[in-house]
């Protein structure tokens, strides 16, 4: 697929995440929406349909109420980077796995649709971009639903020839991203609850912080520190501007991250004995 490189000003290439579910906002109805982190608030999109290239299925975990739910991310290449989220168990996700097995080549574009359907579930239609033919097949009770998408997966990394024995719906552990390990350490070091951190990640409807921009996990790390330092301090500002200098500076300077906030937290706990 050539893609046009367009010149000038642009938003960043980051994914827009579509997420499913039925509702209203505003006296407006949707079957799919955006969500604005910063305002905390969904963005109904009037537009049901969504043409573009599969161009990955992904299996992700998200954490709720203690427990890990399994996700499917249905990634595709449009005039953006579109990511639909859905639950793996959902009518959307089924009724999309159940259209998209009778696919054997993805280098067509497909029309992917949100159908409201009854009690707030939401169905998929597929359907063929060049002949608008809608893609059907009957449901079945005894679908293996980790097969079909590992059959997908397979045909969208382009090797066919390596058909697993014996699928599982599982997701295979990952390494700790570095990131990841980031948040961790300097969690650790501030004593900082998990549970926050947990809340805190949900509220930019993500399980980690390696799904993250770098900016968003800077804020996450500062908010833990300066949380830390509340007490530390005579005057409310002086944490911010102590953080921003001996910790954001010096890190910009070359510094380890663990070691300048551990300097820092070593500055302030000292100053508050002198004080006191």
């Amino acid at each position: 697929m050539a893609t046009e490189i367009k010149l000038g000003l642009s938003n960043p290439p980051e994914p827009i995440y579509l997420y499913v579910n039925q509702g209203e906002v505003d006296g407006e109805s949707y079957v799919w929406y955006k969500f604005n982190i910063s305002q905390d608030k969904k963005i109904p999109v009037p537009q049901r349909a969504l043409t573009g290239y599969l161009s990955e299925l992904r299996l992700t975990t998200k954490e709720f109420k203690g427990k890990d739910n399994l996700k499917l991310d249905i990634v595709v290449s449009a005039d953006e980077l579109y990511v639909i989220k859905t639950g793996v168990e959902t009518n959307f996700a089924k009724s999309f796995l159940l259209a998209a097995s009778l696919i054997q080549n993805f280098d067509k574009p497909l029309i992917i649709v949100a159908t409201a359907g009854d009690e707030n579930t939401v169905f998929c239609n597929l359907y063929d971009a060049a002949t608008k033919t809608k893609i059907y097949r009957e449901w079945s009770r005894d679908l293996d639903w980790a097969t079909i998408i590992r059959d997908i997966q397979i045909l969208l990394s382009g090797n066919s020839s390596t058909t697993p024995s014996t699928p599982k719906l599982s997701v295979v552990p990952q390494p700790v991203h570095t990131l990841d390990l980031r948040v961790k350490n300097i969690r650790t070091l501030l004593d900082y609850p998990l549970d926050l951190v947990r809340e805190w990640l949900q509220f930019q409807d993500v399980d980690r912080p390696s799904l993250l921009h770098i900016t968003k996990i800077n804020e996450l790390v500062k908010t833990m520190c300066l949380a830390w330092a509340a007490d530390k301090c005579e005057y409310p500002n002086h944490a911010e501007s102590s953080y921003q200098n001996q910790v954001v500076d010096a890190v910009a300077s070359g510094a380890d991250e663990l070691t300048a906030i551990n300097a820092w937290i070593q500055q302030l706990q000292t100053a508050k004995t002198g004080a006191g």
